[in-house]
């Protein structure tokens, strides 16, 4: 094994003591499923795998960007854990609103720290948006799960990944998109939506309707981002005929 390799392992496995070390904090404090390790764990290893299947884009040394963004995975996957257990996550609502706060504050922080280290690369813009599309897809199921929505919900969490099966069948999509105020700002909203919906101050019949508000900016950003990928790809088929 190369010492890349070995070194990258090291990182997965130190994001997994970092997970262990919550999820015990958790139970210990909440008295919450035993199964929830086995769920959480289980989640973040099927992550290690992917993570460890891309790591030649990875820079060396991992860098404390990256180290931060495994870190908040560590602590999506915890939430995305909870998820699984309704009456668990609805007893203890509060505690699991203030764990998606701090997913959404390290997704700050890692930025901030790739700037200022010098340290931003593919891998880590990668790894911190697919980190960020996971995270806004497990707040649409926490919400199922606290019958605070309906299955409808699930669509903010699925544009993403939605969008990717689109790209996989057209090749038109495929073209990098220029940077967009409109595609930031949905992303932030869909987030701090999801997590203030979570709130039981928050009845259902707002937190639909904030929702639907939510949704309908993210139609628009994809909506305006597919629009521009197919006008480029009109275009370059003009100048090849």
């Amino acid at each position: 094994m190369q010492p890349g390799a070995r070194s990258f392992i090291f990182e997965l496995l130190a994001g997994l003591v970092a997970l262990g070390v919550g999820t015990e904090i958790l139970l210990y404090a909440l008295g919450g499923p035993v199964a929830l390790r086995a769920c959480a764990g289980g989640l973040y290893l099927a992550l290690a795998v992917v993570l460890y299947g891309c790591r030649g884009g990875c820079p060396q040394p991992f860098g404390w960007a990256n180290r931060i963004t495994l870190i908040r995975a560590a602590a999506v996957m915890l939430l995305a854990g909870a998820g699984m257990f309704p009456a668990f996550l609805a007893a203890n609502v509060y505690a699991f609103a203030a764990l998606a706060v701090v997913c959404l504050l390290l997704d700050g922080v890692d930025g901030w720290v790739a700037r200022r280290t010098g340290c931003s690369g593919a891998f880590g813009a990668r790894f911190d948006m697919e980190l960020d599309a996971f995270f806004l897809l497990v707040l649409s199921v926490v919400l199922v799960a606290l019958d605070k929505a309906g299955l409808w919900v699930l669509a903010i969490g699925l544009a993403r990944y939605l969008f990717v099966i689109a790209q996989a069948c057209l090749p038109m999509l495929r073209r990098p998109l220029p940077p967009s105020r409109l595609r930031k700002i949905a992303c932030v909203w869909q987030g701090a939506t999801l997590m203030v919906c979570l709130l039981p101050a928050v009845s259902a019949t707002v937190a639909s309707s904030a929702l639907v508000i939510a949704l309908a900016l993210l139609m628009l950003s994809f909506g305006r981002d597919i629009a521009w990928l197919v006008r480029q790809a009109g275009e370059t088929m003009r100048v090849i005929g």
